[in-house]
């Protein structure tokens, strides 16, 4: 029972957090393109600069949170997904909205996000500097050790105070999204500029505010997404570096251009790569004993320094096998 207790540790939980994170990151770059039509490049940075913004408002009050007995940034996260979508929608007037009055083509918009994304790592490394940051300043990470019944195992299942945190506000926010682009006028608007976006405006819809709402929306589970993973670990300048490539992987996977694909993309990205580093000769010892087998100490498919590689070969393995993705989305 240790064994199956490990690999629910090491995978099925840490799989769900990380399938959590890539979820919220793709339904970010998934509604950018559906409603603007080109990849947005500087997403990961957005989601390190709503963590960051966090960590600032953490500082200046650090002890908001144990006063009602919950973290600090938690309670801070809110105030930051307003400031980022703020500035999210800032660097669309200021970038991409006079690009697009121009009406340049989509590679011109993506080598634009680009050059943004070099802007918000300058401006945060100006800023914060480069070293890693705990956004636990006067609290600490509660964890958790689920005790079972069974008298057969010794370990127990750990899940931290962020993971849960995590997992509630992801429940929230896709019921949220979905009602809002199901039920709400303005979501309704959404969707049809994403099937149409010149019927759309001929229908008299107001473009400019759809846009808007698309910033704020994306912003806000970037920052929700930064905020959270840097809680479960740790806050680094460069988190962009080692997220960006699984969330667009996670996007394509889904569908690009499909909400939820993205989250089905989210969770099989995430899940993949928990599944591919995992040592197997762990799970396998107890029958491997029983059969009186001689296994390697180690049997992960991938080694941990090359998890990036996961998101990498499933992006091929998609683009070839099924462009459209999972839920037949717009094709790149």
């Amino acid at each position: 029972m240790d064994e199956l207790i490990f690999f629910i540790n090491k995978v099925f939980i840490s799989g769900a957090v990380i399938g959590s994170i890539y979820a919220m990151g793709a339904i970010g770059i998934t509604l950018i393109f559906s409603i603007l039509r080109f990849a947005h490049f500087a997403h990961g940075d957005l989601m390190t600069t709503g963590a960051f913004i966090t960590f600032f408002l953490t500082a200046l009050f650090p002890q908001a949170g144990p006063a009602i007995g919950i973290p600090t940034a938690f309670l801070m996260l809110p105030f930051a997904m307003v400031i980022t979508s703020l500035i999210a929608v800032g660097i669309d007037k200021a970038f991409y909205k006079p690009l697009r009055e121009h009406n340049v083509k989509p590679i011109v918009l993506v080598m634009a996000s680009i050059g943004v994304t070099l802007m918000l790592q300058g401006v945060l490394r100006l800023f914060f500097g480069t070293s890693s940051r705990n956004l636990f300043v006067d609290d600490r990470k509660e964890i958790f050790r689920l005790e079972l019944p069974w008298e057969l195992a010794s370990k127990n299942i750990v899940i931290t105070e962020p993971q849960i945190l995590l997992f509630l506000f992801l429940i929230v926010a896709v019921v949220s999204l979905h009602l809002f682009l199901t039920r709400s006028r303005l979501g309704k608007a959404m969707r049809a500029m994403s099937d149409n976006a010149d019927l759309a405006r001929i229908s008299g819809i107001n473009v400019n505010l759809v846009v808007i709402v698309t910033w704020v929306i994306a912003g806000s589970l970037a920052t929700a997404a930064g905020t959270l993973l840097s809680l479960d670990v740790s806050l680094k300048p460069d988190l962009s570096f080692s997220i960006l490539l699984p969330i667009f992987a996670a996007a394509i996977v889904g569908g690009v251009g499909h909400p939820y694909g993205a989250i089905l993309g989210g969770f099989v990205v995430g899940f993949s790569e928990t599944l591919a580093v995992f040592n197997w000769a762990i799970l396998l010892r107890p029958l491997a004993e029983l059969m009186e087998w001689d296994l390697p100490s180690k049997m992960a498919l991938v080694p941990t320094e090359y998890k990036i590689t996961v998101p990498f070969f499933i992006l091929i393995a998609i683009l070839v096998l099924k462009p459209t993705g999972i839920m037949k989305g717009k094709l790149l």
